[in-house]
């Protein structure tokens, strides 16, 4: 049942932009945000901090769904890929930083033992996902508050994740080709 429940919510979860249209669209009002923060205190519950970096958004997800509903706005509901992108260009900035940069620890993961001449495309290939961040937070919080529902769905719903593929995608490719060569 808990693998099920996982399941389900991490599906909605990637689902929450046609969650939330086809929620505000075809259902009473208010049911949308009432089930949306059900499913997202079910992943914060099943979460239980195995992923600390989880938490935060998992939390502001429930406030911006349950206040939705109590305070009838369901305009808040669309802010919710505003703070995915931001908690994971702070998660990506701040390694950064403090290192091992993101794409490293995840490389580390396929390959613990790399080479230390790839540490600085690694931390290239960060720095692009920090600014594909910047570009779908950004395009998020422009939809949200000037446009339509359905083009907030499309950007959200289908765009950002095209451009998510295209990056983790061509990245792959250049490494597995590109970088070969060389």
């Amino acid at each position: 049942m808990r693998a099920l429940l996982q399941v389900l919510t991490a599906l909605t979860l990637l689902a929450y932009p046609l969650a939330v249209y086809f929620g505000l669209n075809y259902l009473p009002a208010g049911t949308i945000a009432l089930v949306l923060c059900l499913l997202l205190t079910v992943r914060l519950i099943l979460q239980k901090q195995k992923v600390k970096t989880l938490v935060l958004p998992l939390l502001v997800g429930i406030a911006l769904t349950a206040g939705s509903y109590l305070a009838k706005r369901s305009d808040w509901l669309l802010y919710y890929p505003v703070v995915i992108n931001l908690t994971m260009l702070a998660l990506f900035s701040y390694s950064l930083h403090k290192g091992p940069c993101m794409i490293e620890r995840l490389a580390r993961l396929k390959e613990p033992d790399l080479p230390d001449e790839a540490i600085p495309y690694l931390k290239k290939v960060t720095l692009l996902w920090c600014g594909l961040f910047v570009l779908n937070g950004t395009m998020a919080a422009y939809t949200a508050g000037f446009t339509r529902l359905a083009t907030w769905t499309l950007y959200n719903g289908l765009i950002a994740y095209v451009l998510m593929g295209l990056l983790l995608g061509g990245e792959w490719l250049y490494r597995s080709f590109w970088l070969k060569k060389t």
